[in-house]
């Protein structure tokens, strides 16, 4: 029975934030706030156009709100808490809220990758099969493809926290981040975790490679498809490919930096970390607005519609 015990002392983890600098905690707690602010109306906004925009009940936009709900959720994770401990002197986590926020943060970079994948799929039937669209991406194809997305990110994140099941913790406790970041805690570990950082990244390394080969193929045979077409049609689908490619660019580039050199102390780790988990949440709602005429219009039609509204009040 003893070997079941986890025989680890810390109890909790001590997260040094992004600065010691007083003045500077009290400008990033007025920045993240209210970028945070924005992560969450923005998605908001894009799940309530949708929804309530019978036009744009179609496959891409049924992925495209799953993404906005992966986004604030990604966001949530750590930035709340965050947020709150730019006012605080001791910012402490939990054994358990670290793990938690490390399982998190796999399960949902695991599932957008993969929605990403299911997005480049879509868009490559709509542009290169555009007769047979509806009849591919069928409802039942559209759930099959999100929660194959769901699964993936948790096979993922379940196989990482497995290499931290067993391993010791007996101090130090200082983790270099504003969040629990699953390569900085491992080396807490009271024994040699060399080889066991070399699996965590080739795991996340080989999942991240897989998304990113796949979105690479997809969206070569799309641009090519889409070159060899008429004028008329291919301004509308390099404006909707541009609006995906920039995502896939936004979300994939950090990932690069973070896991090919996780090891290493640089400061640029943390900015990275703070673009990957905030500012691409945030940036992904404004692409998709400003990029797609048809979510401008929807919601430019529902403003109108609640003006109206409240002047027959």
């Amino acid at each position: 029975m003893e070997l079941l015990v986890n025989y680890s002392v810390v109890s909790e983890f001590i997260l040094l934030g992004l600065s010691k600098s007083q003045n500077l905690q009290i400008l990033f707690f007025l920045g993240f706030f209210a970028v945070y602010v924005g992560i969450v109306l923005g998605n908001l906004l894009i799940l309530v156009t949708v929804t309530f925009d019978s036009r744009l009940h179609t496959p891409m936009y049924f992925l495209l709100i799953n993404l906005s709900c992966i986004d604030m959720i990604l966001a949530s994770f750590a930035t709340p808490k965050m947020i709150v401990d730019f006012l605080r002197e001791q910012k402490t986590i939990s054994w358990w809220g670290c793990y938690s926020q490390m399982f998190f943060m796999h399960l949902l970079g695991g599932s957008e990758m993969m929605l990403l994948v299911s997005m480049a799929i879509d868009r490559y039937v709509a542009i290169c099969k555009p007769l047979h669209y509806m009849t591919i991406m069928s409802p039942r194809v559209l759930v099959g493809l999100v929660l194959t997305s769901y699964a993936v990110g948790f096979v993922h994140s379940s196989s990482q926290m497995a290499f931290m099941l067993n391993l010791p913790f007996c101090g130090p406790n200082v983790v270099d981040s504003f969040f629990c970041d699953l390569p900085l805690v491992i080396k807490l570990a009271c024994k040699d975790t060399y080889m066991l950082q070399l699996l965590v990244v080739a795991d996340s390394g080989l999942l991240s490679l897989i998304c990113f080969l796949l979105l690479l193929v997809s969206y070569t045979i799309i641009i090519y498809s889409v070159r060899h077409r008429a004028a008329s049609g291919s301004s509308k689908a390099f404006s909707t490919l541009s609006a995906h490619i920039t995502v896939v660019t936004l979300f994939f580039a950090p990932c690069v930096f973070i896991y090919v050199w996780p090891f290493n102390r640089y400061s640029v780790d943390k900015i990275l970390s703070v673009f990957y988990t905030i500012f691409t949440p945030l940036l992904n709602p404004i692409i998709y607005t400003l990029r797609n005429e048809e979510v401008k219009a929807a919601i430019k039609k529902i403003r109108t519609r609640h003006i109206n509204s409240t002047h027959s009040l």
